[in-house]
């Protein structure tokens, strides 16, 4: 890494002379220490900008898109919805307690910035193999970590998206996501406008911990990575709590102005932007921070990312107001500099001014075109020779219910006090998204899910990632909820690199396309670049984390998965393709990475997501569950394993291709629901889905049996006990991680 006046960056000799040019003179220290953090990729998002420009953030409902900590989307009676992902990858590989619990912190604070509460967390994450004790490690503590700070906090974490791919070996992805609600009388941006304001910084205290976090996350793993532990910040949920109550009930005197969380790239982030979205400077007085170690120097107190601190502009008129209610909860604080009208921003030291620069060259930075080529491998591994189908399907059925990507996550959210809060309609497990009432406005709750999958992804990463807003709209249009919104966690391998930089451009191509399909708007995201073990030459497969809020608007409309009673008609939306490449089967069953991966067609994601919308709203459907991960044949497993009730299925009336009997089961096809309804509203039903011509079917009906039968012309082609079912499903991951089940 080239060394500046003393400093040692990650800048490019471009990048280098650029600073000199936009300076005039060659910067110190503390300043080209500020421009290294704040041109990183991970802040300054000088790849992506381009590209992310295609995806559509406008809406009736969008209030704030994205540019600000959160986006922010109205769901009546004036309230609004606030929530946004981020990652925390690089750190998590290194120290995954400390990287997912902070991460977590982040997010928290990302939200209460806008001036909302957090009520709600989710949890995309990726790792390697489970037959891989680093991976084993990494999972643990990483689900310890979010545990432990979500449970601290009193934030419920309601619900994510684990899979589990030998890529993540060495960089496991750790998204995290934060919903809150508020007033829109209340909501707050990170900006400061008048001169005159006054910056407290409140919170904890700064240290060393977290210099260069941003740097970190925005280079490739090395052998050398384990040297950039100290890069890791240290959360303190407890803290965190208080941030929490303190900060809202300062927002309630009407004297903040603005209001920033104190992330990654710490205060040198935040005073920047600030100022620079205000077009206003600002003055900063680093005598007046308090610090926890002694003689830190100016470089270190401007680059620290020390958690749980929080900046505010404060009008001088309520100062002793705000400062009050900050004594009432015992919260650290301290006045440190003030808005300017000139638009520079000076940051001095007992007197002496250390760094002084425009802050638009900190929030501005120079963007990078790259190079975008398609990967070698992308057409050779879609023209793979079709295996040889099994002769007993009902033992592949058992097998795949065991797969790590299938197999039951509740030992992961039985850690998660999802309950906390008395918002949680639908559990984790329960339905397809979670469901939270929105305490503040009678009748109305929110469902929430994440979704991607990582293996379409890496064969196809324009329909992959199309199919994961398609995926998590259809999870949120389950549990009878209208996707209002979504924001992304994009994460892929070295950006300079052609081939990564395609996968990127063509998974925000295919998200941006069935956003405007489905008009659902893009209100903010997160990218992360990097994320590639340099030892062995192999990135992540490509992974966009889609986070979709859906609004519901009579608490009657919620629909749960779990089959309700016997003799229930059964009934398929949407049509099967022969679509098995990069499915669970193939991976699972017959060791394949190949094969054509699942097309995402947004007008037939339109078609169905709107039948059961309608269908739902009408008082017809008793249970509701997309097809996704395993095909047809896992999501009726899954559908009797919670409800204890067998199924007997007619396969030849499944709406589909013609295609191989494994390819009809087993295929991963988008755009299709299982619905279960009382027989007399059947026919209801099957209208609905005419009118909006989506392919429906009736297939088959919930017996009081202990088995799942599918039928082909009668002839029974799986049998599957429930029992078994149940149990090969819940116990893979547990056994796994080494836990005794009885």
């Amino acid at each position: 890494m080239p060394i500046v006046s003393g400093a040692q960056v990650d800048l490019t000799p471009t990048e280098i002379r650029k600073t000199r040019q936009l300076l005039g003179r060659t910067p110190n220290d503390v300043e080209i220490g500020m421009i290294d953090i704040m041109w990183s990729e991970h802040c300054s998002y000088k790849s992506s900008q381009p590209v992310l420009k295609l995806l559509p953030t406008k809406g009736p409902r969008v209030i704030i898109g994205p540019g600000q900590d959160a986006g922010v989307v109205d769901i009546g009676d004036g309230y609004a919805v606030v929530f946004k992902i981020e990652s925390h990858n690089h750190p998590s590989a290194i120290e995954p307690y400390n990287g997912a619990a902070t991460g977590i912190g982040g997010i928290i604070r990302d939200i209460l910035c806008m001036g909302a509460r957090p009520i709600a967390l989710l949890d995309p994450l990726r790792f390697g193999l489970m037959k891989s004790g680093h991976s084993r490690w990494l999972f643990q503590y990483v689900v310890k970590g979010i545990a432990d700070y979500g449970n601290c906090t009193g934030i419920s974490t309601v619900a994510g998206d684990i899979e589990f791919d030998d890529s993540f070996e060495t960089n496991c992805l750790v998204n995290v996501a934060c919903v809150g609600i508020a007033k829109h009388a209340d909501i707050i941006q990170s900006e400061m406008r008048k001169p005159g304001d006054l910056l407290v910084l409140a919170g904890g205290s700064t240290g060393r911990d977290g210099i260069h976090g941003v740097t970190f996350a925005s280079r490739t793993l090395t052998e050398k990575s384990e040297a950039d532990r100290p890069a890791v910040q240290i959360g303190d949920p407890f803290l965190k709590k208080i941030v929490i109550d303190a900060t809202l009930e300062a927002i309630k005197t009407g004297y903040v102005h603005g209001l920033k969380d104190l992330g990654g790239g710490g205060l040198t982030c935040a005073s920047s932007e600030m100022a620079s979205k205000g077009r206003v400077g600002a003055e900063i007085y680093l005598e007046k921070m308090r610090l926890r170690e002694d003689g830190m120097v100016p470089f270190e107190i401007m680059l620290s990312e020390s958690q749980e601190r929080m900046l505010f502009v404060i009008d001088p008129k309520g100062l002793d107001t705000v400062l009050k209610v900050f004594d009432k909860y015992d919260l650290p604080c301290s006045v440190i500099g003030k808005v300017a009208s000139k638009k520079e921003l000076i940051i001095k030291k007992e007197g002496k001014t250390v760094a002084h620069m425009k802050p638009q060259i900190l929030a501005e930075a120079p963007v990078i075109y790259r190079k975008a080529e398609k990967p070698r491998y992308f057409a050779k591994l879609q023209k793979i020779k079709p295996p040889t189908m099994p002769k007993d399907l009902a033992d592949t059925l058992y097998q795949l219910l065991a797969a790590p990507n299938i197999a039951s996550k509740e030992w992961v959210y039985r850690q998660y006090d999802h309950e906390v809060g008395v918002r949680t309609v639908v559990k984790p497990g329960d339905g397809d998204a979670a469901v939270l009432r929105v305490l503040e406005a009678e009748n109305k709750a929110i469902a929430v899910k994440s979704d991607c999958n990582s293996r379409h992804c890496y064969l196809d990463s324009y329909n992959g990632h199309a199919g994961a807003v398609a995926e998590a709209a259809q999870n949120v249009v389950a549990v009878g909820a209208e996707p209002i919104a979504m924001v992304n966690g994009c994460n892929f391998g070295n950006p300079e690199k052609p081939d990564v930089f395609w996968q990127f451009k063509e998974a925000v191509r295919g998200m941006a396309g069935m956003c405007n399909a489905l008009k659902i708007p893009c209100v903010g995201g997160n990218v992360s670049f990097y994320n590639e073990d340099e030892r062995a030459g192999k990135a992540v497969k490509p992974t966009a984390m889609v986070v979709v809020v859906g609004l519901i608007d009579n608490l009657n409309w919620i629909t749960t998965l779990p089959f309700k009673e016997a003799d229930d008609a059964i009934i398929i939306i949407g049509k099967t393709y022969p679509e098995l490449g990069g499915s669970e089967y193939y991976h699972e069953i017959h060791n394949l990475e190949g094969g054509k991966a699942p097309e995402a067609n947004p007008k037939r994601e339109k078609a169905s997501i709107d039948t059961v919308i309608q269908a739902i709203r009408a008082g017809y459907v008793t249970a509701a569950h997309d097809c996704s991960k395993g095909g047809l044949a896992v999501a009726l497993a899954l559908m009797a394993i919670k409800s204890g009730l067998g199924a007997d299925v007619a396969l030849e009336k499944v709406p589909a291709e013609k295609m191989r009997l494994d390819e009809l089961l087993f295929s991963e096809s988008y755009g299709r629901f299982i619905l279960t309804a009382k027989k007399e509203h059947t026919s209801q039903i099957l209208k609905i889905a005419k009118r909006n011509r989506a392919p429906a079917a009736l297939i088959g009906a919930v017996t009081n049996k202990d088995s799942l039968t599918f039928r082909l012309k009668r002839e029974s082609v799986i049998n599957c006990q429930l029992e078994k079912m149940s149990e090969v499903w819940s116990k893979t991951i547990p056994i796994m991680m080494g836990v005794v089940c009885q």
